[in-house]
């Protein structure tokens, strides 16, 4: 028999992300129920590694799995089909990258965006509202790839200082969402991150570069980033360079 997970009332901690359930149970990294979806615990939960994930219907569900899937920076894998749609897009004036000017647009397009395999949505309407207000506090950022003034494609994540945590991607165009995890890499390689978080393992993010670390490796890591300066998210064309000259051309 499993562990019983803990029962949160709003205003009690989490527990250790050790504590989390493990890979003989029957869900992996689940660490708690309950609990409140509002910005401090929000932070105190990407503070230590752990975010909520739940489906309509469930409480809130809080995760800390392990091992972690992340995209370290400097292992991006630019294929050779990305790099020429990133030159044609640089290329062209009516297309650019926008970072924090539409938070609500972007995760409502991917809180509606239908996945293949999945029925419905773990963005559910109190996530959207919970991440909104985590952006108004300036610790959730959005990446947008604009094509002719409209929004086609981007993503959103969680950053406490030089710790980045990727949350959800969508794209109404071609590779328009993985032109906006390019310009995020681009910027974190340009302020000194090392690692995006990806939480779960999927066969997409491996193919750009993405694997599995211990958790126990993750959760290090992060407690340093977290108190590096908080980045500048702003995007400026010269997070291109930061990228680009790095890859060689690849099948």
């Amino acid at each position: 028999m499993p562990a019983q997970i803990p029962w949160l009332e709003p205003r009690d901690p989490f527990p250790p992300p050790s504590s989390a359930w493990g890979p003989d149970d029957p869900a992996p990294g689940l660490l708690a129920a309950g609990g409140a979806l509002d910005v401090p615990h929000l932070r105190a939960a990407y503070a230590q590694g752990t975010f909520p994930w739940f489906s309509p219907g469930q409480p809130i569900l809080w995760w800390a799995p392990d091992p972690r899937m992340v995209l370290p920076v400097a292992e991006f894998k630019l294929h050779r089909s990305l790099r020429r749609t990133l030159q044609a897009f640089r290329a062209r004036p009516d297309c650019e990258v926008r970072v924090d000017t539409d938070f609500r647009s972007v995760i409502t397009a991917c809180a509606t965006k239908e996945r293949q395999g999945q029925a419905g949505t773990w963005i559910v309407p109190a996530m959207v509202e919970a991440y909104t207000e985590l952006h108004a506090a300036g610790l959730a950022h959005s990446v947008e790839t604009w094509v002719g003034g409209r929004l086609v494609g981007g993503l959103y994540c969680v950053a406490l200082g030089h710790a980045v945590f990727g949350e959800s991607m969508f794209a109404h165009a071609t590779d328009a969402s993985k032109i906006a995890l390019a310009a995020l890499v681009g910027l974190c390689r340009h302020q000194g991150v090392a690692l995006i978080d990806c939480q779960q393992n999927t066969r997409h993010l491996a193919s750009l570069g993405g694997r599995e670390i211990p958790r126990a490796q993750f959760l290090q890591h992060m407690g340093c980033a977290q108190r590096q300066p908080p980045l500048r998210w702003q995007f400026d064309p010269v997070y291109w360079t930061a990228l680009l000259p790095r890859n060689e051309p690849s099948a």
